[in-house]
């Protein structure tokens, strides 16, 4: 395919792959498109080896880092405390809440105070030294590409990669903003609409799209939101787009990191099966609509606390659940869940990660031999 990406990038297909799997980035990449690893999940010395295992296994085909650098987390985060600021920031109630959850489910409880610290730990990656360490390991790779997610790129992010000739990706939900990341050093914006898996904003992708297209030109733009099939990358690239960025769509295929559980109720979902909530994160998140959700926004709720805070009270609790769900147990089954998007319902079948990305060209290919009868027509 003949698009700005393909070109800046060294890629035939405009399709980026955004997964929390290295499998998943590694797969995409060597089948012709653009994997691009999420990084908040890892400590800098994880980072270092996920991405270690990537150059391996690519052999320098392009690949790309996502980095979550939220605007605006919880002032216990951003005061500097570290984790003992972080867990005191937490109230009881929230610990007490979740206690009777388990209980109430019946799913074992985990080492609550062991769970706490490793949580916490987790939680400072989305500070700004946290997000500067994964920038620093993500840089020293042969990476083509690093992303900002949740807010505009810090100027030591930029500074870093202009320096190592490294473009940098932002996600944006709205014209403003992705009017912001440009401003700020952006070299491509994702726009991301509300269909899409994880942290989201309102705006539907078809309203999206030529919005932010038109509001940055001549800066490349990727469509992100509910994109599963090359019939919608076609449609993205007619409103504008240079390519698509996709995450759900990887999260059954067989190389994902989606527990076994989580991804039997994916196949069964419907677009109407996903809710955004802020009960795993603590910002609008989109995910599988499940017990857990449902619990957090019930009136004996004491309600989501703010980012960091709430990963640090529901990652742990939703690993165990996670581990509890695959021996059977009913009340963990229900709570399980996961961020994913509106295209849950077009995800129907388990598949190797290089199988959907051909797929993905041979629809792309069928909708635009389509569009090109129709405008042949007499």
């Amino acid at each position: 395919m003949n698009t700005e990406v393909c070109a800046r990038f060294g890629i035939e297909f405009p399709l980026f792959a955004f997964s929390h799997c290295r499998d998943v980035v590694a797969a995409v990449t060597n089948a012709g498109g653009f994997g691009v690893l999420g990084a908040v999940a890892y400590t800098p010395d994880r980072l270092e080896e996920e991405l270690r295992w990537i150059d391996d296994h690519v052999r320098g085909r392009p690949y790309g880092v996502d980095v979550l650098v939220p605007g605006r987390i919880d002032k216990s985060a951003e005061g500097g405390g570290g984790l003992d600021a972080m867990l005191a920031a937490i109230p009881d109630e929230h610990w007490t809440f979740l206690a009777g959850l388990f209980a109430k489910y019946d799913v074992p409880l985990p080492d609550f105070e062991q769970a706490k610290r490793s949580n916490a730990r987790g939680g400072t990656q989305v500070t700004h030294q946290g997000a500067t360490e994964l920038i620093d390991v993500s840089l020293a790779h042969p990476i083509g590409l690093i992303a900002s997610a949740l807010g505009t790129p810090p100027p030591l992010m930029v500074e870093k990669a202009r320096a190592a000739g490294i473009p940098v990706a932002a996600l944006v939900g709205t014209s403003e903003h992705a009017r912001r990341q440009v401003a700020a050093g952006a070299d491509l914006i994702v726009a991301q609409g509300g269909e899409a898996g994880g942290h989201t904003g309102e705006i539907s992708t078809m309203v999206l799209v030529p919005e932010v297209v038109d509001t940055v030109a001549p800066v490349p733009v990727l469509a992100a939101g509910g994109i599963a099939t090359g019939r919608q990358m076609a449609a993205a690239l007619a409103l504008g787009a240079s390519g698509v960025w996709c995450g759900s769509v990887w999260l059954t295929t067989e190389e994902a990191e989606t527990s076994p559980a989580v991804k039997e109720k994916m196949l069964a979902a419907t677009s109407r099966d996903t809710v955004r909530s802020r009960s795993r994160t603590g910002k609008p998140a989109r995910q599988l609509r499940s017990a857990w959700t449902d619990e957090w926004e019930a009136p004996s709720s004491p309600g989501p606390l703010g980012m960091p805070l709430q990963m640090i009270v529901a990652e742990g609790a939703m690993r165990q659940i996670a581990k509890v769900a695959e021996s059977g147990n009913p009340g963990a089954r229900a709570l399980a869940n996961y961020f994913v998007g509106q295209c849950v319902g077009l995800m129907n079948t388990v598949k190797p990660a290089r199988q959907v990305v051909y797929d993905m060209v041979d629809d792309f290919a069928t909708a635009v031999d389509r569009l090109n009868a129709i405008t042949a027509a007499d």
